[in-house]
């Protein structure tokens, strides 16, 4: 009896055993077209295309294992997927936020690009050129040989990139443009709404980009005048100059800009005076730098950002006299030696 309960004890767990092992997953091995992505940015819209990467493995390629004449999956597996975050234009047409399923049609001659609305479905079996939402032509280029499929993200800017396809000795690149002052404007908006909306801060720098870059300027002057009612100071009097100047009153930005010299600090100063800088505006950042000195003649960093903006102009004696005038103040070490090493280098 004994023996019997054994027996069955053991053919139990045989079988669960067996059971669990039927049920264990597959070993993870490498795929044929492993999956890989490319993400970029132009201003605020991410663009990222998804797919498969075949490889040529010494096969005929175009017109053969990819016939010429049907729509492709531009890539292996699922739909190879194309993604925008916000509105885009390409081959001059505007293509709304989303994913898209990408398919390309080869030819021997000029290719066609399809992006379809369904992003899902594997491969192009189940494409139905209903669901397209853009379709243009593309000219294939040679290049060099290119045994995995790749996709890249080619010349990135503030107003777009290029979205580029390589595989065997073809290359499909198609540009994809972003009106990013438009998007960066509906973004400030969003972002107002948030906890940037309880400060000046948040309502002066929104105003600012979009008066630096001339769009919006109607929300941007309610913007501004927001914050300067939150508080008045040298940001947010320089908030509602520059809006005003883009909006044509030349007046009342001269007004607003001699208002903010009177309570401007000197770190106030001394950023301004930078941002001229970084924007080719040296005379201008010079200026600056010299009220500054003669508002703060007991600040070390006042004639150090004078020196450099005369250095810059290439006013080398100048330069190195406020130097010398910031190296006599200067308490720090680390900033003795920098300024001693400029000093060398100006020759004095």
């Amino acid at each position: 009896m004994k023996m019997r309960c054994s027996l069955i004890a053991a053919a139990l767990f045989l079988c669960a055993t067996v059971s669990a092992l039927a049920q264990a997953p597959p070993l993870a091995l490498p795929d044929a077209s492993p999956a890989a992505s490319v993400t970029g940015r132009a201003g605020l819209t991410d663009i990222a295309v998804t797919y498969h990467r075949p490889s040529v493995n010494e096969r005929a390629i175009w017109g053969a294992l990819v016939p010429y004449g049907e729509v492709w999956r531009a890539g292996a597996n699922q739909n190879t997927v194309i993604a925008f975050s916000s509105d885009v234009t390409i081959a001059g047409q505007q293509v709304p936020a989303g994913s898209y399923g990408l398919h390309m049609i080869p030819t021997a001659g000029e290719w066609s690009v399809v992006l379809n609305r369904e992003s899902r479905a594997w491969g192009s079996f189940f494409y139905d050129e209903k669901e397209d939402q853009l379709r243009f032509p593309v000219t294939p280029r040679d290049s060099p040989m290119q045994e995995q499929l790749l996709y890249t993200l080619d010349e990135p800017g503030d107003n777009g990139l290029t979205v580029t396809m390589r595989w065997e000795k073809r290359a499909i690149a198609f540009p994809v443009v972003v009106d990013t002052p438009a998007v960066v404007a509906a973004s400030l908006r969003t972002q107002l709404r948030g906890l940037s909306g309880f400060t000046w801060q948040g309502f002066a720098q929104a105003a600012s980009w979009c008066a630096r870059h001339d769009v919006n300027l109607e929300e941007a002057q309610a913007w501004a005048e927001r914050a300067l009612t939150m508080n008045e100071n040298f940001t947010t009097l320089r908030a509602r100059a520059l809006v005003a100047e883009k909006r044509g009153d030349a007046g009342l930005a001269g007004s607003l800009r001699a208002k903010a010299l009177t309570v401007a600090s000197e770190a106030d100063m001394n950023a301004y005076g930078y941002q001229l800088l970084q924007t080719g505006k040296t005379d201008d950042a010079i200026e600056v730098f010299r009220h500054n000195v003669e508002k703060y003649p007991a600040s070390w960093n006042a004639y150090d950002s004078l020196g450099e903006g005369l250095a810059l102009a290439g006013k080398k004696a100048e330069a190195a006299e406020q130097y010398r005038r910031a190296r006599s103040l200067v308490k720090d070490e680390a900033n003795q030696k920098r300024i001693d090493v400029i000093l060398a280098r100006l020759g004095s």
